[in-house]
Parts: C-alpha cells; sequence; structure tokens
C-alpha cells in the first residue's frame, strides 16, 4: 500500500508538471465589419506564426441551380482561376506559389469558397487577387470551354468510371425530392453539354457580388491597417440585387427508401446510408 501511494503521489507530481508546462491557447478575438456595398468581413489577428491566410465565401451553391442547369456552381469554382481584369490565365497559381503559399476552391450544395495562405508580407497580394476576381472575372468564351471540358472530365473521373461512384451521385437522389438537394454538386453530363456562355455570365453577375459573400482574414496583422487595406480594395466593387433563394422545403417522408445499383466497375458490394436530420442553422 505503502509504495502504491508513493508511486501515485509521482504520477500526480508528474501529471502537474505537464499541466503547468504546457503553452496556453490564444484566444481567438473576431472582429465583424459589413462594408458599404454589403460585403461581410471578419478579422481573425493570430501571431503565432507570420503568416496570412484569406477565405472568401460566396452565399451560392448546387442548391441554387434550376433543372436544366445544373453543375453551374462548380463550374465557376473552376473558373475563378482562369483570369480577371488584372490576372492573367495561370497567374493566380504562379503569383501565390511562387511566392510561397497556398490556395485552393471548394463547391457544396450551400456555398462556394475560395481561400489561400501567404507569408505576412504578402497581405496585399492575397487582397488584390480576391477582389480583382470578384469585380470581373475574364469569362471568355475559350476559359469557358476549357473548364467546361476539365469538369466533364472530372466527373467521368470521379462518378462515371469509378467504382461507386454511381452509388455517390445517386444516393441524393434517392434521399429528397425537393430538387435543391436531390442533384449531384458535379452536374448532369446533359447539363454541362447544354451551358451557354450566356448562362455563366448571369450567373457570375448575380451572386458574384459583394453582397453576397463574406470575406474572412487571419493570421499576422494589425485589425486596423488591415481592414483599411480590405476597404481600398473591396468597397467599390458595385453590390448587385439580392439573389432569388430557392425554396428548401423537403416534403415529409415516411419509411425506408432503398435501391440497389448494379456497378461493373465494383468487386464487391458496398452499402450506402444517409439519414435526414434538422437543418444546421437551427438551435
Amino acid at each position: 500500500m505503502r509504495q502504491t501511494l508513493i508511486a501515485l503521489g509521482m504520477f500526480f507530481s508528474l501529471s502537474a508538471g505537464l499541466r503547468a508546462a504546457r503553452p496556453a491557447v490564444p484566444p481567438v478575438v473576431l472582429k465583424e465589419t459589413v462594408l458599404k456595398n454589403g460585403l461581410k468581413v471578419i478579422l481573425a489577428p493570430d501571431k503565432t506564426a507570420p503568416v496570412v491566410a484569406i477565405a472568401v465565401t460566396y452565399r451560392v451553391g448546387a442548391k441554387d441551380e434550376r433543372p436544366g442547369r445544373t453543375g453551374f456552381a462548380h463550374l465557376f469554382e473552376h473558373m475563378m482561376f482562369q483570369g480577371s481584369a488584372n490576372i492573367g490565365k495561370g497567374e493566380h497559381f504562379s503569383l501565390v506559389e511562387t511566392n510561397g503559399g497556398d490556395f485552393n476552391g471548394t463547391t457544396s450544395e450551400d456555398r462556394t469558397n475560395y481561400f489561400e495562405s501567404l507569408p505576412k508580407n504578402q497581405l496585399d497580394l492575397l487582397l488584390f487577387l480576391e477582389a480583382d476576381r470578384m469585380r470581373a472575372l475574364n469569362i471568355t468564351k475559350a476559359n469557358f470551354e476549357n473548364q467546361r471540358e476539365v469538369v466533364k472530365e472530372e466527373r467521368r473521373m470521379n462518378y462515371d468510371n469509378r467504382p461507386y461512384g454511381r452509388s455517390y451521385a445517386e444516393i441524393d437522389n434517392l434521399a429528397y425530392d425537393n430538387f435543391a438537394y436531390k442533384h449531384p454538386v458535379i452536374g448532369h453530363m446533359s447539363d454541362l453539354n447544354a451551358a451557354a456562355l450566356e448562362d455563366v455570365q448571369e450567373f457570375f453577375r448575380i451572386y458574384y457580388a459583394p453582397n453576397n459573400a463574406s470575406l474572412v482574414l487571419a493570421g499576422d496583422f494589425e485589425p486596423e491597417d488591415a481592414l483599411r487595406r480590405v476597404r481600398d480594395r473591396f468597397e467599390s466593387i458595385p453590390a448587385q440585387p439580392e439573389p432569388p433563394r430557392p425554396d428548401l422545403a423537403e416534403p415529409e417522408h415516411f419509411g425506408e427508401r432503398r435501391e440497389m445499383l448494379y456497378d461493373k466497375l465494383a468487386r464487391v458490394p458496398m452499402i450506402l446510408i444517409m439519414y435526414h436530420i434538422p437543418p444546421g442553422d437551427t438551435p
């Protein structure tokens, strides 16, 4: 018993020492501002490392598409890297990478976002890149045709010619009755083929406006200085009328739904299950 107590005493002493040595987690301080054109700006200063990161999220996703025109939100994720008024085709990639940064974009049913990170001395470059494509994306027939083929090939690679790929595209169709969430984010091949340049230009005008976006800036900067720089780059971009919002109401479901797909590319069976849960923005 005595030895046990001594061992326990040593354990608690070591534990206390480890707790004392653990560095404190810096608090996350958020400063939110809305610019005159409706752009929501959130600043999160963090001097842990000499790096800055930006994320611009547009409130548009696959749910905002209409029948016969699916895949537009995801197609636009690709279009946003094809150049703008002051950035040539391919320059967005090279400017970020040659300055030691990283970047990407993602599309979901509910939003599309773009993000980059760079050393702190390249804050102006981050803001310039995002503001220039928000203001004047270079939507040309050549860029559109090129990226449409890229997206079609992505669909072939991830869905049509991939084991189980059709299952991931079909589960939404089975689980939902409302068109907003019933179709895949990648879009249908027939809709991608039918898309016109004018459709894409109108999509940009309606949804890629500052009043339909949020900008988050995090990293090693002074908040007042950073906000001034954000205003200089973004506040003169004109707002657009509020975009139409789809009806997201889903009819009540009764019982389980099942579907079996036969996939010639799959070697073993796979089961895929989806559950309906309350909306994400409810308490």
